[in-house]
């Protein structure tokens, strides 16, 4: 008889972690276009703030950061920088609704990999139900689009976060085996912070002029999306397929295009409300399929 692996007792709680995790982190963007700091100023104040929040928990905590844990999390520190320096930068530079569909590609490209590299099964019925999810995500975006503010190099720039938060994400996934999830997000904060503060100086100079707006942006995109949304992902990725988590963080994308329109004004046709009813009803029903096969598996066979 072949003996099957036995159903994670925390897997309900994993794909509720990415899912909240999913909607922090969809206010990101929002917050980061509503302040008036620049890209590269915004993501090294957001980082600072990160260090100190990450430091005052893990110390609360009792949880020491050690130098192997900085040297372990260094490659990871170094693509959350670049990642978020880019993302912010695009945001500022084009369009939410631009920078939604590009950055929608990201989780497309981790549930490829996962599947093909780290042997993750994925049933032909999840794959169409991604593809409509993804179908979902593009209308959202592509009619939510060609607004004034739309800028080449922004997007390109986009582009380029796919690879940087692709690698973040599967880098984390590896050494999620082996650290805390608060030491290792404070460590990756440090090392991010470290890199970023000199660059954003060089190119932007030091800030001067932050408002009350800019303090209250980044507190909560460094607190809220920042602290708790990947600190709830780190934690999940020992308790939830890779595929299934990128599936479920492409509804980000939606939920950003929908607080553009209510909170920043953006437009909002009939068709993005449909393409996001499509995207978040096909990944629901992923989600409860995997729930279903769960249930029917035995823990023995």
């Amino acid at each position: 008889m072949r003996c099957m692996q036995a159903p994670d007792p925390l897997h309900r709680r994993g794909v509720a972690a990415v899912w909240l995790a999913t909607f922090v982190w969809a206010w990101g963007p929002v917050f980061v276009k509503w302040s008036s700091l620049s890209g590269p100023t915004f993501a090294m104040c957001r980082l600072l703030i990160g260090v100190a929040i990450s430091g005052v928990v893990i110390a609360i905590m009792r949880r020491p950061l050690s130098i192997e844990m900085l040297r372990a999390s260094a490659p990871g520190g170094v693509l959350f920088a670049v990642d978020i320096g880019l993302s912010f930068t695009a945001v500022k530079r084009t369009t939410i609704a631009d920078v939604a569909l590009i950055t929608a590609l990201a989780p497309v490209a981790i549930m490829l990999v996962s599947a093909y590299r780290l042997h993750e099964r994925v049933t032909l019925r999840s794959w169409l139900l991604v593809a409509a999810s993804f179908v979902g995500v593009v209308i959202v975006v592509l009619a939510s689009a060609g607004q004034p503010s739309w800028s080449l190099g922004g997007d390109l720039l986009a582009m380029v976060g796919i690879v940087t938060w692709s690698s973040y994400w599967f880098f984390s996934r590896h050494v999620r085996d082996r650290v805390d999830p608060f030491v290792y997000f404070a460590s990756v904060q440090l090392v991010a912070a470290l890199v970023m503060t000199p660059f954003a100086i060089a190119v932007e100079g030091v800030p001067t002029a932050i408002t009350s707006r800019d303090v209250v942006a980044l507190v909560t995109v460094a607190l809220i999306s920042g602290f708790i949304g990947h600190t709830l992902v780190i934690w999940s990725h020992r308790h939830v397929a890779s595929w299934l988590s990128a599936l479920i963080t492409q509804v980000s994308p939606v939920i950003t295009v929908m607080l553009a329109w209510l909170i920043l004004g953006e437009a909002l046709s009939l068709s993005a409300a449909l393409g996001s009813l499509l995207a978040v009803g096909a990944t629901m029903a992923v989600i409860a399929l995997d729930a279903r096969e769960r249930r029917n598996v035995p823990e023995f066979l």
